[in-house]
Parts: structure tokens; sequence; C-alpha cells
């Protein structure tokens, strides 16, 4: 995995991680206590270098700390959460069972 620092653009409502000039991010919309995360763009030449996985963990543990429930709605952040248990506890419970977590 890329040592990676993952920034929060408030400006832009996204999670960022810069390398080499290029920009990954994670979307987010946070309101009424729950935070969306409706999509992830990951350019190519950061694939394989844990970039999108350090964005989820990011925004997962971001949500924790604000006491907010996530809904993912990206693919990509619905894909990791059922892969990571131990940031499922944040995962709001309208979409639970669509994700087949408990």
């Amino acid at each position: 995995m890329a040592d990676v620092t993952v920034t929060d653009n408030t400006n832009k409502h996204r999670f960022e991680v810069t390398l080499d000039g290029a920009t990954a991010f994670a979307d987010y919309e946070v309101k009424g206590g729950q935070m969306v995360l409706p999509h992830t763009v990951v350019p190519p030449a950061f694939e394989g270098k844990g970039v999108a996985s350090a964005l989820a963990r990011h925004a997962f543990a971001y949500a924790r700390d604000k006491g907010l429930k996530v809904i993912p709605t990206c693919e990509f952040m619905a894909g990791w959460v059922k892969k990571h248990p131990e940031a499922q506890d944040v995962v709001d419970p309208s979409c639970k069972a669509k994700l087949g977590i408990a």
C-alpha cells in the first residue's frame, strides 16, 4: 500500500488523496445525522496501491468521530464495508439488509 494522506476538501465535499499531481477522491454529503458516500474516483495510476481503501477507512472513521451513520451508495464503498466488519457499526440501519450485514 502506498503511504497516503487523506485530506478533507470541505469546499468540494470530498475526501482526497493526491499523489504525483493526480487526485483520487470520495464524494460525501452530510445531512440529518447521515453521511452519504455516492461516488469514488481513483485514477488508473493509483490502482492497486491501497488508495481507495485509505479513502474508505478515512470516510468511515470520520463518520464515527462525528456520530454520523453512513449510507454507502457508491459500489466501492458498499463493497469495502462488507469486507470490514470493524466499520459496519456506522452503517445506517436502513442499508444493512441490502448490504447483507448485521
